[in-house]
């Protein structure tokens, strides 16, 4: 049956339960140390990423992305997400950051020729109408200045849903809706793909009051794959993902902060990504970064910390042209450089990057806006806004954001 799970001391420790679940074949690992090792001896990479997937599909350079099919939940593949951010500023120009997450997690692996009727009839044929195969989590966070606002859910369901039952989490691809509760991210159009126009309302309440947003966005570009037509390689090993994103939106709307209804606006960016084994089991962690550039060319590029050909960092990463062209990078045309530390939370963690593009001509430094953006949610890690400038001048050159695991 599904189960709601409300935000008390005890249902933190069952927070902690639902991740262990979430590890799927290996514990859930929280490094505390400032080198990044795995407290587990990277025998499932960080948060059991690296973990065995028998019995799940696998991502393959050989699928073929289709929308709008794939904007929805892919159950016979073991961990999924959809992955929003925006870099905002009120009407006076005060930067502000927001983070809308939603994570499923597949708790066994689907039957024989269940992917056909998945495909077929969107749902898994051996399932039992209320058996919770599926785990959802879901993350906000909205920061302004110091502050930092997190919040975090928990639902249970199942991939074979009775016609017309309510569902406390879940996502249909058309038309689009993803939701855990009254949190939604849902298509505002039916022309053209459904994540074109959207809508993002969430709200939480802490020990300082409520916080939360509703936000419009709009598509000013269209949909990118990363690496080979969709498939993101994760290591030397071949492992990796099916990945894509919308990095072209336009925001606008409201947040809600410190007893306050602020107007916003600003950009922001949807990562769609699933995957079985996302990771190799001694991987530990890794650096994302999803940067606007002013010159109207997006950035995405990431560093694995090991899994790469001669044991050193796996890198990856896409340049997008401002119509959408994308050219994939590799260690070979990318570098990624930490500069500075400091701590967050107790966590020594990089806030201050060197990123050179040779064949860009582009060598940036990107810097986080504040180094307090760590996410004290059930599974740890560091999400916030960043500057770009060039390292040469110093001259502006965009802004994005970053997301830090395994610190």
């Amino acid at each position: 049956m599904i189960k709601r799970w409300h935000q008390s001391p005890l249902s933190r420790g069952l927070s902690v339960l639902c991740l262990l679940l979430l590890g799927a074949c290996g514990p859930v690992s929280v490094p505390e140390a400032d080198n990044g090792t795995d407290v587990n001896g990277g025998r499932a990479g960080f948060s059991g990423l690296g973990a065995s997937s028998q019995g799940y599909a696998h991502a393959s350079p050989a699928i073929s992305l289709g929308f709008p099919e794939d904007h929805g939940p892919h159950p016979d593949f073991r961990i999924e997400w959809w992955y929003l951010t925006a870099n905002l500023e009120d009407e006076n120009g005060e930067p502000l950051g927001m983070q809308w997450t939603l994570f499923r997690q597949a708790q066994q692996p689907m039957a024989p020729a269940a992917s056909t009727a998945v495909a077929d009839l969107g749902a898994r044929p051996n399932a039992e109408p209320w058996a919770p195969d599926q785990l959802w989590m879901a993350h906000m966070a909205l920061s302004r200045g110091e502050s930092h606002r997190v919040a975090e859910r928990f639902a249970r369901g199942t991939s074979m849903p009775l016609p017309g039952a309510a569902q406390q989490a879940g996502v249909t691809a058309q038309p689009f809706r993803a939701w855990l509760d009254d949190w939604r991210l849902e298509s505002l159009t039916s022309q053209g793909d459904e994540l074109n126009r959207l809508r993002l309302t969430a709200r939480a309440e802490d020990e300082n009051g409520p916080f939360g947003y509703q936000l419009e966005l709009e598509a000013e570009g269209p949909l990118v794959r990363h690496g080979i037509r969709g498939f993101s390689q994760k290591s030397a090993d071949g492992q990796g993902s099916m990945y894509y994103s919308q990095p072209f939106y336009r925001v606008s709307g409201e947040v809600w902060l410190n007893g306050e209804r602020v107007a916003v606006s600003g950009r922001a960016w949807l990562d769609r990504e699933w995957s079985s084994q996302l990771l190799s089991g001694n991987q530990t962690g890794w650096d994302w970064f999803s940067l606007h550039l002013d010159s109207g060319s997006r950035l995405m590029a990431f560093r694995l910390r090991g899994g790469g050909a001669n044991h050193d960092d796996y890198l990856s990463g896409s340049w997008i042209t401002p119509d959408g062209e994308v050219t994939p990078l590799t260690a070979a045309t990318l570098t990624l450089m930490p500069q500075a530390f400091a701590r967050a939370d107790g966590h020594r963690v990089p806030v201050r990057w060197r990123l050179t593009l040779p064949e860009q001509n582009l060598e940036l430094e990107i810097a986080a806006r504040h180094a307090n953006r760590w996410m004290n949610t059930s599974v740890r890690y560091w999400e916030g806004a960043v500057s770009v400038t060039d390292a040469a001048s110093g001259a502006p050159r965009g802004q994005g954001y970053l997301e830090m695991t395994g610190y």
